[in-house]
């Protein structure tokens, strides 16, 4: 679009008068949730936010075991996450042999 088309368009809204309200319509919001209950939308979101609820639990729960049965594995707190003088040994190695 070229700008004296937008210049156009720009002015001629701002010569528009505004009297619209800013309230919504007496019942529309009653009438809203009366057609949203009618065609059981209501039911369908709340079916729908159960399922992701569930599968949510499920993935803490599973992460929760796996996290569990690593850090369990050895026996030893220490060993189960890894052994910091072996890692630190190794790369005070490498970085001699360089």
């Amino acid at each position: 679009m070229k700008n004296i088309d937008l210049d156009r368009l720009l002015r001629s809204a701002a010569r528009v008068k505004d009297d619209a309200s800013a309230e919504m319509p007496f019942g529309f919001d009653t009438r809203v949730i009366a057609l949203s209950r009618w065609n059981g939308n209501g039911a369908a979101f709340g079916a729908f936010l159960r399922r992701v609820a569930f599968a949510a639990v499920a993935v803490i729960v599973l992460a929760t075991g796996g996290a569990y049965f690593e850090f369990n594995q050895n026996g030893d707190a220490i060993t189960g996450s890894g052994n910091e003088y072996a890692i630190a040994d190794s790369v005070i190695q490498d970085e001699v042999a360089q």
